[in-house]
């Protein structure tokens, strides 16, 4: 029924909680596992579930949720395990599975079954070497009494191997990040002396603004501003006795005028 609903249905959802309902109703004692019937209907439920997990793109809860029902690594059915190494390199988190495959694959009973060869080179081409593991690779081909001598030299080959690509690779970005770096420093280097010479320019335009500023006469200024303000707002211009105001006023501003300009530049003034 659940690789029913997976399959032919394309329920996700359905089949994961199918699933579950199966491997709970198998029961966690010891009975159902010495059962070999029980352990294949138990395994085959949880390669669907892993399954409709992976679809539902839920794939993170699956190593916790295989591990409630074994608990612990070594209890893993081989295909269960294959199916945890191929989906967690695909989507590129074989690191999830480094400690899960370890302890695997270092279990002695574990080691007396067939599929042992098989997922050894499995987690080392999908876990290990992408991942840079070596010496952690070498020691545990070379720890493995299941292996015989010759399978075992050919999996310490492809480990040298791996080793030497992902060393010229290594060596490869690191070139290029050191041709790199003349560009970047020049690219930046172009770019301080250009901003240097920004400021040089905004500086002596300020202090040439600064130094005309202070010339101009701000006492005489101010006080015609204020004058200004009396005619406008306080005097009425038409009034007699706002001319004297007025007559003041323009002196001042014709003083100012003349302080401010040069002779050369200054415009006509006209009454």
């Amino acid at each position: 029924e659940a690789a029913d609903l997976l399959v032919l249905h394309r329920d996700f959802a359905a089949a994961v909680e199918r699933c579950e309902a199966g491997c709970d109703s198998l029961g966690p004692g010891p009975g159902p596992e010495r059962c070999e019937r029980f352990a294949e209907v138990k395994c085959s439920l949880c390669v669907v579930g892993i399954q409709a997990l992976a679809e539902m793109n839920r794939w993170r809860e699956v190593l916790s949720w295989v591990l409630q029902y074994y608990h612990v690594p070594e209890h893993l059915p081989p295909k269960v395990l294959e199916l945890c190494l191929l989906l967690y390199s695909k989507v590129g988190e074989p690191q999830v599975m480094l400690e899960v495959g370890s302890s695997w694959l270092r279990d002695g009973a574990n080691q007396s079954l067939p599929e042992y060869g098989s997922l050894l080179e499995l987690f080392l081409a999908h876990v290990l070497l992408p991942l840079g593991r070596f010496e952690g690779a070498e020691e545990l081909v070379r720890g493995c009494g299941a292996l015989d001598g010759e399978r075992q030299l050919a999996f310490l080959g492809t480990i040298r191997e791996s080793r030497c690509q992902w060393t010229r690779r290594e060596e490869a970005r690191s070139a290029a990040e050191q041709q790199q770096d003349p560009v970047t420093e020049t690219l930046l280097g172009a770019l301080s002396q250009k901003l240097l010479t920004m400021l040089t320019l905004l500086r002596r335009a300020l202090r040439s603004m600064s130094n005309h500023f202070y010339l101009l006469p701000y006492k005489k200024m101010l006080l015609a501003t204020f004058l200004l303000y009396l005619v406008v707002v306080r005097l009425d211009p038409a009034s007699p006795t706002s001319l004297p105001f007025i007559y003041k006023l323009v002196q001042l501003f014709r003083q100012a005028w003349a302080a401010v300009l040069s002779p050369i530049h200054r415009p006509p003034i006209r009454d």
